[in-house]
């Protein structure tokens, strides 16, 4: 049973561990110095830096280990499900979960007050980075990358916190605490459940076993990131359920969020050459999102290109269908996903590059699969 009214007091709570660490930094005058530092952290195994203050290596510390209910073994399945779906998911991360997130008009306002927060290149980048880091093999342990990845962002959205709270222009007590933990949990099942909805709207199977693993791994992150563990049902189910309470019944319009959806489609047409197919990826947006969404955040509408992704749909469909028979159908309904992995991590604004780091694990499987994306100008090796 979800308790609406523990759910709404995460509108007023942070993250304390991470609060205190930013709050200690800023008044000290240390946070260039600790950010060039941990720039350079990046691996679960790596030595936490001796030149960093005390009061980070406490944190890093504290917050190094996965809780000790986390499930080893469910979170290996969901490993395959990702070697076998991973580019899939990534689709639907592109053309949807981005726009979901911008539908949530308090999001919204923080990205756009927030300077960097509101660039789509980024946004992308750092978003199917982490996800990718989540999902790499042994991500928790000594040969993941994971750790320092979520310890860095609980620090980056502290600091966002210290910021907007401190700049008059964010009233906690009508709007409450700027990047939430009920806003934490809202991004969580918008990269969760409703990634595996968008998957299946879009022919994707999914089975339930894997929606239900998938899901597990971000509950376990949930609780590194700082999340209550009770504010995180335990069955995807449950999580079905708390998304459309919390996060559907949130989604409406604001100008911040046709702005910034605005900015993302136009990231996303420059994959494309010319203007020809410039519809065809607001047709994807439409066809990976609830309608009333696609109209709030107003998405161009098009009746050629819909009918283009809903042929494109019946397509998939087909081809996974096929996939245990036809090594070409397989082939087909791959490479269409490393297209969009490939292409969104590639330079994509004046100057500016998306990297992505595949894990090594990830990139040798897809590889021999054939459908890694090859890295572009600009991408990581």
């Amino acid at each position: 049973m979800i308790d609406a009214a523990a759910v709404d007091e995460l509108k007023f709570l942070g993250d304390p561990l991470a609060d205190a660490v930013v709050a200690d930094l800023v008044a000290t005058g240390r946070v260039g110095a600790v950010n060039a530092v941990l720039e350079h952290f990046r691996a679960n195994d790596q030595p936490i830096p001796g030149d960093l203050p005390e009061v980070v290596r406490e944190f890093l510390v504290a917050t190094d280990d996965p809780p000790p209910w986390a499930d080893l073994d469910r979170i290996a399945r969901a490993y395959d499900f990702f070697v076998d779906d991973g580019v899939h998911v990534a689709s639907v991360l592109t053309f949807g979960a981005m726009v979901n997130c911008y539908a949530q008009p308090r999001a919204s306002r923080v990205l756009t007050l927030t300077h960097g927060l509101n660039q789509p290149h980024r946004r992308l980048s750092e978003t199917s980075q982490f996800v990718m880091n989540m999902m790499g093999c042994d991500a928790f342990g000594r040969g993941g990358a994971f750790v320092p990845t979520i310890q860095k962002t609980r620090l980056i959205h502290a600091a966002v916190r210290h910021f907007l709270t401190t700049s008059g222009r964010w009233d906690v007590e009508a709007d409450g605490v700027p990047v939430c933990q009920q806003d934490m949990v809202g991004a969580l099942l918008i990269f969760s459940v409703q990634v595996v909805e968008g998957m299946r709207r879009i022919g994707i199977s999914v089975t339930e076993q894997e929606a239900a693993d998938y899901y597990y791994v971000w509950r376990v992150t949930g609780a590194m990131l700082g999340i209550p563990v009770g504010a995180l049902p335990e069955s995807v189910d449950e999580a079905r359920e708390l998304s459309a309470i919390l996060v559907e019944a949130a989604y409406g319009p604001s100008p911040e969020g046709v702005s910034l959806t605005r900015d993302l489609l136009t990231l996303y047409e420059k994959l494309f050459p010319g203007k020809l197919f410039d519809g065809i990826v607001a047709a994807m947006v439409r066809q990976v999102v609830a309608p009333e969404v696609a109209d709030w955040m107003e998405v161009p509408r098009s009746r050629a290109w819909a009918g283009v992704a809903r042929a494109g749909t019946r397509l998939v469909r087909a081809l996974e269908r096929s996939e245990d028979n036809s090594a070409l159908a397989t082939r087909v309904l791959d490479k269409a996903g490393a297209l969009l992995l490939g292409g969104s991590v590639r330079t994509l604004t004046d100057g500016q590059s998306t990297t992505l780091d595949i894990p090594a694990d990830l990139r040798e499987r897809w590889t021999e699969a054939g459908v890694c994306p090859a890295p572009g100008r600009g991408d990581a090796t």
